[in-house]
């Protein structure tokens, strides 16, 4: 057991933003259908919004 080495970790980053984008796609769809286009544009204004702000903080 002493000769096994822990060896690297696999990088999930591409599968983990592609089920983010996945994630985010059907959560639109889903409040587009129950409250309209304006609340799914309003989460999307949000959502941009709280991105821009966290980007500039960390700079």
């Amino acid at each position: 057991m002493d000769d096994h080495r822990i060896g690297r970790a696999p990088d999930y980053t591409n599968a983990a933003l592609i089920m983010l984008g996945v994630n985010l796609t059907w959560v639109f769809v889903l409040i587009w259908a129950i409250w309209g286009m304006p609340a799914s544009l309003l989460l999307a204004m949000a959502l941009n919004h709280g991105i821009t702000r966290l980007a500039k903080r960390v700079r």
